[in-house]
């Protein structure tokens, strides 16, 4: 087939323009004559019939709830028959708990528990979990060092405790379900200690106590009135968790100002001027 001069020029044109795109060589053997008609695509072949779905397999029953997880309602009636911190531990050991499983030893407290003031944490850590005792780890070195700066030892004058007795799997955070399980717990503790000043490391403890939403940082730098069921209002004073001051040094200005803070109440209640 014979092509004229118009013809000719359109088909250079439209080489330049694919050479002007980089297509450079011919992909196939044999050159394709795109003068002729195309040819149907060859019918795709049926798609297979739906396999049938397998039943599934019955779910095992569960468990009733109470056999792992007793309810907030029965924590609260225990913790009030509780007459003695040796009760309150008794209570706490016997309570049918998930975290009782994961964790080592039961975390009551330590220091002295006629001091008048108790700090309460939110849950025991690694080592507090292997020693049994709260705050032994590297932030509670940082914290005795804090009260240290205002005259306050834990083997003098402080206890510490905290909202949870059991370390929880990994360090996470407390739950909701688990704060609302133990606070009766803490209630009580406080009852029977009997403190003057409250001081809360961290939003954990301070959410679960005061029941408030704000955060950390709204609620520290005052003083807060904390009903203690059997005791009454009690002056409680929220401030930044040790752990959290490892972790953003910079808070430590802000820790400082609630120490003087509670330094300035405790001489106030001593009489010291």
């Amino acid at each position: 087939m014979e092509l004229d001069q118009a013809e000719t020029a359109a088909l250079l044109a439209a080489l330049e323009l694919q050479i002007a795109w980089g297509a450079d060589e011919a992909l196939d053997e044999a050159a394709l004559d795109r003068t002729r008609p195309r040819e149907p695509a060859p019918a795709a072949p049926p798609a297979p019939a739906p396999r049938p779905a397998l039943p599934r397999p019955a779910a095992a029953p569960l468990a009733p709830a109470a056999a792992f997880a007793p309810t907030a309602v029965r924590a609260e009636e225990l913790a009030a028959g509780v007459d003695s911190l040796e009760a309150l531990r008794d209570a706490l050991a016997a309570l049918n708990h998930p975290l009782r499983e994961t964790a080592g030893n039961l975390v009551l407290s330590d220091g002295v528990a006629d001091s008048g003031l108790v700090l309460i944490g939110e849950a025991p850590g690694a080592d507090e979990d292997r020693q049994g005792k709260p705050f032994v780890g590297v932030s509670g070195k940082l914290l005795d060092r804090m009260l240290a700066s205002i005259g306050i030892e834990r083997a003098r004058n402080a206890y510490l405790t905290n909202i949870l007795p059991w370390r929880p799997p990994g360090n996470r955070t407390p739950t909701d379900a688990e704060m609302n399980l133990y606070t009766p717990f803490v209630m009580r503790h406080l009852a029977l200690v009997r403190p003057h000043h409250i001081v809360l490391l961290g939003g954990t403890a301070t959410k679960a106590l005061l029941r408030r939403n704000e955060g950390i940082t709204r609620l520290r730098g005052r003083w807060h009135s904390l009903e203690v069921p059997g005791l009454g209002p009690v002056p409680t004073l929220a401030t930044l968790h040790p752990a959290y001051l490892l972790r953003q040094p910079a808070g430590k200005r802000d820790a400082w100002t609630d120490l003087r803070l509670l330094k300035r109440a405790l001489d106030a209640h001593s009489g010291r001027s």
